[in-house]
């Protein structure tokens, strides 16, 4: 018996974890990854919005999280697979067999980017299916890509790549981009980059790499491949509450509703960071609601 589980060692359950830690409670937090850090190891720009933090990248902001995880007495698991979780009953059975049982839980599992859904995309991961325009700036250099999206992420990607790139097409199904007006100014003088909205990615296609996509245009248009040998994907995000979703209060997206408390629709369970969050999903945010969820927790117990 723990008096409180944590699912997930993103910003959310760590600082979750910190603050049980700090309040005398016994916690153990379970991470499906080999290693902690979440939704981190995906950011590639530097991190200058975390008050009194500056970082160059995810990576290097996790470096300073996992000096305090070294101190701390908490139990973290990592390579953990869950078979099922009881919310009610506050029990969550492992892949392994193992049955643990808890007095509250805590939901910190993140989102993952949404995919396509097209064919060509599964089989092309990792040849040619762009992760991040950071990133994998220098393996695109002197290629034509492709990018999906019309938010921030995907302008912005765009205007990345375009430095290096010869063409960048961004394809957006909507009929106007919603990324800000600094991306969109820069995208509209940016010759580079051409931009088709109304417009879906229908196919990836190629042998052992990428080499063209196929795109649908305004309704009654007829498709058209364009060749290509990158392709970026930014059409947003959806929360991991696929273990969760019929047993507690979700959006129409899936995203888990919380109280001012972070207290979802089932007692003693709580939810931190962006899977509760679609509105402002941030590492500030994320930490916050963490310390939050803990300190009520501690609060309930000795109350």
């Amino acid at each position: 018996m723990h008096d409180v589980i944590i699912i997930g060692a993103g910003p959310a359950g760590l600082s979750t974890a910190f603050w049980c830690d700090e309040l005398g409670l016994d916690t153990l937090v379970l991470e499906e990854a080999e290693q902690i850090g979440g939704q981190l190891h995906r950011v590639y720009n530097p991190i200058e919005n975390y008050l009194g933090v500056k970082a160059r990248n995810g990576e290097e902001l996790l470096e300073l999280f996992s000096q305090d995880v070294d101190d701390a007495e908490f139990d973290l698991w990592t390579q953990v697979s869950i078979a099922s979780v009881e919310l009610k009953a506050k029990r969550v059975s492992l892949a392994s067999g193992e049955s643990l049982q808890s007095i509250a839980i805590v939901i910190a599992t993140g989102v993952r980017p949404r995919e396509l859904g097209v064919p060509g995309e599964k089989e092309f991961a990792g040849k040619g299916i762009i992760e991040s325009g950071a990133r994998d700036r220098e393996l695109f250099a002197g290629k034509d890509v492709c990018i999906v999206g019309g938010g921030d992420a995907a302008v912005e990607n765009a205007l990345l790549l375009a430095e290096i790139c010869p063409t960048v097409t961004l394809v957006h199904r909507g009929k106007k981009l919603r990324a800000r007006r600094e991306f969109t100014e820069r995208l509209q003088s940016n010759h580079c980059i051409t931009v088709f909205t109304e417009s879906v990615l229908t196919r990836i296609m190629g042998n052992e790499d990428v080499e063209a996509v196929e795109i649908q245009r305004k309704q009654g248009l007829k498709p058209f491949q364009l060749a290509v040998r990158g392709v970026l994907i930014r059409i947003g995000i959806e929360p991991n509450t696929d273990l969760f979703r019929e047993q507690l209060e979700t959006d129409e997206k899936g995203f888990i509703k919380v109280s001012s408390q972070q207290e979802t629709s089932v007692p003693m369970v709580f939810a931190a960071g962006d899977v509760a969050n679609p509105l402002a999903p941030t590492i500030s945010s994320a930490t916050g609601a963490g310390a939050t969820a803990a300190k009520v927790i501690a609060a309930r117990l000795n109350a």
